[in-house]
């Protein structure tokens, strides 16, 4: 499946911003499943200086400053990506959950060492004595790992209701365990904290989800948004992915662009600004299927 993503990104400052300096993370990742056609990054207005790197996940990062006097900013990022199906995913056959949290302690190749990164906490993935509870359940002795991330994805999906309103980006697992209420990134925290907990390596993904209309209706531009994912990682398999925002194990309308530790590791903009007074920022984006030829 095709997909043409757009996330665009306005600031609109009360005051003048004399310099501005900006970090984006808005390229897509190449993976077996997925291979970007075309990208491009627009910025207005046109920055002084700007320069591409990989951070240490090896995510695409868009360093870019403004040294002229501005009051509003414009960042969209266009993306065509082609995606294919994943490979089916045998939970059943995935080796015990505790041997994988024995081999992440003890073992020092490369793959399992990179993984290892993902398996401590981070900002917003960080443990407590509600965390342990909410999930002692799900790690049943000699469980395949992955038949435990598939029922950790159902309990979160089951017990916890999507409500933009809940939370921001500085609540709390603990406060979020007890709302019960939260968005696609509460989610993507709460699963990643539960696995690492008990030792296990889980990233957080950031990226794109193509939603369908309700059948009859048309589909509305700028109806998509940001999304946040989770993978798991499993030896000789490598990271598989789970969605418990929608109970599901992401396929082609997932489009990934970063991953990391947690939230701060894949901000898509993020700067420091000289300047401005207050400041407002709205954020658009669409994901659009596209016809092959």
């Amino acid at each position: 499946m095709k997909l043409r993503v757009s996330h665009k990104t306005t600031y609109v400052y009360s005051e003048s911003a004399s310099t501005s300096h900006h970090e984006a993370r808005l390229t897509p990742r190449a993976s077996e499943n997925q291979s970007t056609l075309s990208h491009e990054i627009l910025i207005t207005p046109e920055p002084t200086v700007r320069r591409g790197r990989l951070d240490f996940f090896g995510n695409k990062t868009t360093y870019f400053g403004l040294t002229e006097p501005h009051q509003k900013l414009e960042i969209e990022s266009r993306s065509l990506v082609d995606i294919t199906l994943r490979r089916d995913v045998d939970c059943q056959n995935s080796p015990p959950w505790e041997s994988v949290r024995d081999r992440l302690a003890s073992d020092r190749r490369r793959d399992t060492l990179q993984a290892f990164v993902m398996a401590f906490e981070s900002t917003h993935v960080e443990f407590c004595d509600a965390l342990f509870d909410f999930s002692a359940t799900v790690f049943v002795p000699q469980e395949p790992i992955l038949c435990v991330a598939e029922a950790l994805m159902h309990k979160i999906y089951s017990e916890f209701r999507y409500d933009p309103n809940a939370t921001d980006i500085n609540t709390s697992i603990a406060t979020l365990i007890e709302k019960r209420r939260g968005v696609c990134q509460d989610f993507a925290h709460l699963f990643a904290a539960c696995l690492r907990s008990q030792g296990l390596a889980a990233r957080y993904v950031s990226g794109y989800l193509l939603t369908q209309p309700p059948p009859g209706k048309p589909r509305l531009v700028g109806a998509d948004a940001s999304h946040a994912w989770v993978s798991v990682w499993v030896p000789e398999q490598g990271w598989i992915d789970f969605d418990p925002t929608n109970d599901l194990i992401p396929g082609e309308q997932h489009v990934t662009i970063a991953y990391g530790r947690d939230f701060d590791d894949v901000t898509p903009v993020r700067g420091v600004i000289l300047g401005g007074g207050q400041h407002k920022v709205r954020v658009a984006v669409d994901v659009e299927p596209v016809e092959d030829d």
